[in-house]
């Protein structure tokens, strides 16, 4: 069985530029130039032994004005885990599908353009899945905020429970005229 650092190796000897650490046991971290995402993600696929992607990810950087994706392959064979993570554009959040690569990667992608705005072009399928009302903006992206979002588009009315009765509700209590003091 191959170890981390046999990994490390392979990736470093075919991509100069990538950065590789291992991040912990059977845990391998790439970072790489966008550009060379996907021939990475096809030489996982055949000829290093990776046959799953498990997850691709989306991470908002909004102070550096970009979005991590993070791909992550495993190896059945090999019992460890590549997370390959690049960095693209927060304004111009398009980046190259793999979904003619990995077929799962079209759910994935669907998922984060829903979520983060991300465009995957040569993904044929972005339409709306969890989200099929929402008329809002990305909301996992971190200029969202939920409470700006919910008063412009909810309308809020005070709540009293009149179960829990005066002496547990104070807003209840001042309401009816009475007080705990």
């Amino acid at each position: 069985m191959t170890n981390e650092q046999d990994i490390i190796n392979r990736i470093e000897a075919a991509y100069p530029d990538a950065v590789c650490k291992k991040k912990q046991e059977r845990r391998v971290e790439a970072c790489l130039p966008p550009d060379r995402l996907f021939d990475f993600a096809g030489r996982m696929q055949s000829h290093w032994n990776f046959p799953h992607l498990s997850a691709i990810s989306c991470v908002d950087w909004i102070n550096e004005g970009e979005f991590e994706l993070v791909y992550h392959f495993w190896s059945y064979e090999e019992k460890i885990l590549v997370s390959a993570k690049i960095r693209i554009p927060r304004e111009e959040a398009r980046f190259i599908s793999i979904t003619e690569l990995w077929q799962p990667a079209k759910f994935f992608e669907r998922d984060i353009h829903e979520m983060f705005g991300v465009v995957f072009e040569g993904n044929d399928d972005l339409e709306k899945y969890i989200l099929t009302e929402w008329e809002g903006p990305p909301p996992m992206r971190k200029d969202f905020v939920t409470r700006d979002f919910a008063n412009r588009f909810y309308h809020f009315k005070e709540y009293e429970a009149e179960w829990m009765g005066p002496q547990q509700n104070p807003q209840a209590a001042d309401v009816q005229g009475g007080s705990n003091e």
